[in-house]
């Protein structure tokens, strides 16, 4: 059965392989190119991909289905340049104090954000081995282009060779290349509330980064080493060099059982390490940091009762650092961006499992997670304070009104040592998000 799959996957990737979603929601910007719906990546609700999706990845936004190509002497190209934009809109109310506050101003009470994010994406073949894609995002008040790669794709027999340069305003250094929904990458997390499925995400290894990618694939794992900066982009007065390192190990393996059916299993690790230079937001200056955190992770996709599932484990810590060289992947920030004046002195860490189950294919999804975290302690602080608890229980829900339209419910309780003392958000959070893709 696994060798029938095998090259079943083999064939079909030739028809299909353009068919990948790196973003968290279907692109129709590449339906339009392969000419195939959404679903045939991706499984249960975006961004969770299936076999196909899994395989298909590595290839690169190239290959075109339906769509008509301009071909000559090196040159390879759709006969139209593909677009599509993304809408989202959230409500979230948390249960904090609200007293003395101006309605709408914080979660608490309840906060309209609509638009959550408004993105353009344009993606595809710009050569026999070579594709692209680009997100710019019209909320966002610094600069309009947030996440931009492009793929360099050599298939050897069984295994895919890739060099990916890229670079992004906040999904980290694994936006090169992942393929988990575990939140290993900041826009593919199974849940809205990603902190809280996610440790990975909890401890802060997203952010600003512009690197290179070197990827290996083939149908049992990948390997992605990476040279990057924790910058939006390497230019003048953000970052010049790749000093830092950043290693993704995977195995996909498919597990076949008497009892429970066929699994596709994602098991590996990451490793942040290195030097760097981030941005002081405040002085407008460049100050040395580290870059240094860890995780692990795996999912497990499959059926139970005739429906799909997949199963979710996360561990995850970020170094603290010091005022000479904080860490960058463990600190606050200050409007929306990394501020290394935030470090924090203790280790951040946590370690999340959770479930996602069909009630109806494709339609109706229903979820849980528990978290267990440390905080590592207050920000900005030359003493080492405490490392408060910081658990959470998280209940979800998706509804598919078309493949690429969404509604989202999730609900989360905090608890632990931190709020021993009433927080700002108080210890509750609910989240209603509409997300349509066309």
């Amino acid at each position: 059965m696994i060798r029938k799959m095998k090259k079943f996957c083999r064939i079909t990737s030739l028809i299909f392989s353009a068919c990948i979603s790196l973003p968290a929601f279907a692109i129709p910007a590449f339906s339009r190119q392969t000419g195939i719906d959404c679903q045939a990546c991706h499984a249960q609700h975006m961004p969770i991909l299936n076999d196909f999706g899994q395989s298909f990845k590595a290839s690169g936004y190239r290959t075109v289905g339906r769509q008509s190509t301009i071909e000559s002497e090196n040159l390879s190209i759709p006969e139209n340049l593909n677009a599509s934009m993304l809408l989202k809109g959230r409500y979230q109310s948390s249960n904090g104090n609200t007293l003395g506050a101006i309605p709408g101003t914080t979660t608490n009470g309840g906060q309209w954000q609509f638009p959550d994010e408004f993105s353009l994406f344009f993606g595809g073949r710009i050569a026999k081995n070579i594709g692209f894609f680009f997100e710019g995002n019209t909320t966002t008040s610094s600069t309009f282009l947030t996440t931009f790669k492009l793929p360099t794709a050599i298939e050897l027999q069984h295994y895919n060779f890739s060099i990916i340069p890229f670079m992004t305003n906040t999904l980290g250094a694994s936006y090169g290349y992942e393929q988990a929904s575990t939140g290993a990458v900041r826009n593919a997390t199974w849940a809205e509330h990603r902190k809280d499925v996610s440790a990975q995400q909890y401890v802060g290894t997203d952010g600003a980064a512009t690197g290179a990618a070197i990827v290996a694939i083939n149908e049992m794992g990948y390997i992605n080493l990476s040279r990057w900066a924790p910058a939006p982009l390497a230019a003048s007065g953000s970052a010049q060099t790749l000093s830092s390192t950043y290693l993704r190990i995977a195995a996909t393996p498919r597990l076949e059982t008497d009892k429970f059916g066929e699994w596709a299993i994602q098991a590996g690790g990451q490793i942040w390490a290195g030097t760097n230079y981030a941005v002081n937001p405040t002085l407008k200056v460049l100050v040395p940091v580290s870059t240094r955190a860890m995780a692990l992770d795996a999912q497990a996709y499959g059926q139970l009762y005739d429906q799909d599932i997949t199963l979710y484990a996360t561990w995850s810590n970020s170094p603290g650092g010091t005022a000479s060289e904080p860490n960058i992947l463990n600190v606050g920030e200050s409007k929306g961006v990394r501020d290394p004046t935030e470090y924090r002195l203790n280790e951040r860490s946590a370690f999340t499992v959770g479930a996602d189950y069909s009630l109806i294919q494709n339609i109706m999804h229903v979820g849980a997670a528990f978290r267990i975290a440390k905080t590592g302690g207050q920000t900005g602080l030359s003493i080492a304070g405490n490392n408060s608890s910081d658990n959470a229980v998280t209940l979800t829900a998706v509804y598919n009104i078309a493949q690429n339209i969404e509604l989202h419910a999730n609900h989360s309780v905090y608890f632990g040592s931190l709020y021993n003392s009433p927080q700002p958000l108080g210890n509750m959070l609910t989240t209603f998000k509409l997300q349509a893709a066309w």
